[in-house]
């Protein structure tokens, strides 16, 4: 599921030119406005964005070569997508305000620490409410609900709410 990296300087200068840009090219806007223009950005950094996709001017992302949008997609406002490894949104997910998509970790069974990552996969209509954290390597399942705050550490099955830390099945989710 893991494997370890080694961040190059090549990707250390991408992610710095990146920064920059974003900065001050994105975050200065509204987030009813400019769009496409962020989606060009994104696009311009290697990130896989539908047109319909819409990332918020405040999002913070760490490196748009491992993103990947599908159509109708959100990123909302103040979210930390930190996607050393892939990050992957399928139509219609949604991830709100101020949430945590960490794609990375250290690994605690070597000394000396080193770098490991695992993709996040969200599924189609699932939604990734206020403030919640989805760990490394987890699938949230297609339709689930992960409530605001929770914190996701082991994939979550298919048309499922969840929520609590850790996060923990509340009830099934059924649409009228």
């Amino acid at each position: 599921m893991s494997r370890t990296s080694e961040l190059s300087y090549r990707h250390q200068v991408v992610r710095l030119v990146w920064n920059i840009v974003w900065t001050m090219f994105a975050r200065p806007l509204p987030r009813s406005f400019g769009r496409r223009w962020r989606n060009c950005l994104l696009r311009l950094f290697g990130a896989d964005v539908h047109s319909s996709a819409c990332v918020y001017s405040s999002a913070r992302i760490y490196y748009p070569a491992m993103l990947v949008m599908e159509k109708n997609t959100v990123i909302a406002d103040d979210t930390d997508i930190y996607n050393v490894d892939k990050i992957t949104l399928k139509e219609n997910a949604i991830v709100s305000q101020k949430a945590y998509l960490c794609t990375a970790s250290h690994s605690i069974d070597v000394v000396n620490r080193p770098l490991i990552t695992a993709p996040i996969t969200i599924e189609r209509d699932a939604w990734i409410a206020a403030d919640a954290f989805v760990g490394m390597g987890v699938t949230i399942g297609e339709g689930a609900v992960v409530g605001a705050r929770a914190a996701v550490f082991k994939d979550i099955e298919p048309w499922t709410v969840v929520g609590g830390n850790p996060a923990k099945f509340i009830k099934n989710r059924g649409l009228v």
